[in-house]
């Protein structure tokens, strides 16, 4: 794009732009892109415009390169000024052409509820969605705090609602924000109204042209949040054993009053809250990624469990729909290991199985078959769907749906997405369950092991600077596919943009390996992730726990198999 249509564009914009902190950010922007003629100049090249200037230009040009783009993740992105940042503006314009779409679909009058989190921007997000809601003649309802993201998905069915909106950036970074949508039926979007809402936000011209009545949408009251927490509540069998000692971090995010309230309710001894992460925060001061996945997120909770003694740890992201676990274990460094995602899915299924639990599981592309396996032995229907909730939660007879990114639904008819505070209580009876009985969350997974097989599952993730070198990621492998992996020959690739299984497209590759030695199978999936600049890839390794095998030399033999799976996809990817 030329220097002067940039300039143009950010000109017009700063002359709408409704949010004073953004106008006075684009302004000095604009100022610093423009060269002073009383300057200094490079003496070796005196058309050349100052560092500062020629920095200013590129990131002018970064935010007017084109539009934030709404798809089935709704919006995510770093929060500032123009098209390309998320602000006022840009959620304006969304939040019109989600109305236009529901009006399209003879939504018209109906109900909206917004939630929001307690990031940076999101209160202000959500009142200006709730006024272009009342301004397109619509009802809105804007949740009474800031709260998780399973209240407002809960809220939605509870209520009624045409569609919900939740302003969230989940696990991303500090300086991000989002914008996640939500149809009546409670679930997120999926095509096509992701494209046809987004239709509607192309159309949308100016902001001037788009009412938002300073009133007339309501706050809600604490009664949907006091029926949230008695249906969170209820997912746990009454008379089940309580003794469960927990120590509890929601990340800085928005979890801790939810969660502490619905053990409460559910008669469990209250969490040990880690209080340096107690409070919401949207600096996120103590870690770099406010994520339980990432490096160091969990140390101080770890910590505070090295003090006191617990049974097991839980983590809530930021925005609550997740949730993650830790158990004692004197071999792993600091006497704590984190569970992964895949195993924390096969202990709810389990437990939900052993409660007799009937209907469909089914998980993602990307997590552990081993669900497949509880299911086939429980006589039950399995489902495999692309990533993300908005398809799993769409399984017909959906009994328990996970994915192995921390994310689960343990009560379908309450909450049609993942839900970390659920997931919470469930994990919860199910180690109070053991513990009574003598035996431990990894007893069970040991179990699991023997009954179907080990499955190992990892995950190499590269975060990029440069979104570029994903799409050349992808494209290497799809020109040149291994043909071996770790030793392993590679008995099939699909090419899933190509849709695969019955399952739409998607950008993404599959492997399927065959099984040698110790090993009787192996996958690979690779994908762009749909929400952070980074290209993941899925592993999972499969090795019988039969004969003289134990549990613990088929994780040794399986690591052994991972480890290589990762040398060899980082060098056949160029990662």
């Amino acid at each position: 794009m030329e220097l002067d249509e940039t300039l143009s564009r950010a000109r017009a914009w700063l002359a709408e732009d409704p949010d004073p902190q953004t106008r006075e950010e684009l302004a000095a922007l604009l100022d610093a892109a423009q060269p002073d003629p009383q300057a200094a100049r490079d003496p070796r090249n005196p058309q050349a415009p100052q560092g500062d200037v020629a920095q200013a230009r590129a990131d002018l040009v970064e935010r007017f390169c084109g539009t934030l783009q709404f798809g089935t993740a709704g919006l995510r992105g770093e929060l500032g000024a123009g098209p390309m940042r998320m602000n006022r503006a840009v959620v304006i314009r969304a939040a019109a052409g989600l109305a236009a779409y529901l009006d399209a679909q003879g939504a018209g009058g109906g109900l909206v509820v917004v939630g929001y989190d307690a990031r940076y921007k999101s209160y202000d997000f959500a009142v200006d969605t709730a006024a272009v809601m009342t301004g397109a003649g619509l009802r809105a309802a804007v949740l009474p705090s800031a709260l998780p993201t399973p209240v407002l998905a809960f809220a939605i069915r509870h209520l009624g609602a045409v569609a919900g909106v939740m302003v969230t950036a989940s696990h991303n970074p500090a300086t991000d924000n989002g914008y996640k949508v939500y149809l009546g039926d409670g679930s997120q979007i999926v095509p096509p109204a992701d494209a046809l809402i987004a239709e509607r936000i192309e159309a949308v011209r100016a902001l001037a042209d788009v009412p938002r009545p300073e009133s007339g949408w309501r706050t809600l009251g604490d009664d949907v949040l006091d029926a949230y927490l008695n249906r969170a509540a209820s997912v746990v069998e009454e008379a089940g054993p309580r003794d469960l000692s927990v120590v509890y971090t929601p990340m800085h995010g928005v979890g801790r009053d939810t969660l502490l309230d619905a053990f409460e309710r559910a008669g469990f001894p209250a969490p040990s809250v880690v209080p340096a992460q107690g409070a919401p925060d949207p600096d996120f001061p103590t870690v770099a990624f406010p994520n339980p996945e990432e490096p160091g997120a969990m140390d101080l909770a770890f910590d505070c469990a090295r003090a006191a003694g617990p049974d097991i740890v839980i983590a809530n992201d930021p925005d609550a729909d997740r949730c993650a676990v830790a158990v004692p274990d004197p071999a792993a460094a600091g006497g704590w290991r984190m569970l992964r995602g895949d195993e924390v899915g096969a202990l709810l299924a389990a437990h939900l199985v052993g409660r007799g639990r009937r209907g469909t599981l089914a998980t993602s592309i990307v997590s552990s078959s081993l669900l497949s396996r509880i299911a086939a032995g429980a006589g039950l229907a399995y489902e495999e769907t692309l990533t993300g909730f908005k398809w799993i939660a769409r399984v017909p007879g959906l009994a328990f749906g996970f994915e192995e990114a921390l994310g689960y639904c343990v009560d379908p008819d309450g909450v049609r997405d993942k839900d970390g505070v659920t997931a919470a209580l469930m994990i919860a009876e199910l180690a109070a369950g053991l513990k009574a009985q003598g035996r431990s969350l990894p007893d069970l997974l040991e179990e699991l092991a023997a009954a179907h097989g080990l499955h190992a599952t990892d995950q190499l993730s590269v975060r990029v600077a440069d979104l570029s070198l994903i799409g050349a990621v992808m494209a290497r492998l799809r020109e040149s596919p291994p043909t071996v992996l770790a030793g392993l020959k590679v008995a099939s690739a699909e090419d899933l943009s190509r849709g695969a299984g019955g399952l739409p497209p998607t950008d993404g590759l599959r492997y399927h390996l065959t099984g040698e030695g110790a090993v009787s199978g192996a996958r690979v999936i690779v994908r762009p992730s749909g929400t952070e600049p980074k290209i993941k890839c899925y592993l999972e390794v499969v090795v019988p726990v039969a004969g003289s095998t134990t549990a613990r030399q088929a994780r040794a033999a399986a690591d052994e198999v991972l480890h290589a799976l990762k040398r060899d996809l980082s060098q056949a990817a160029g990662l």
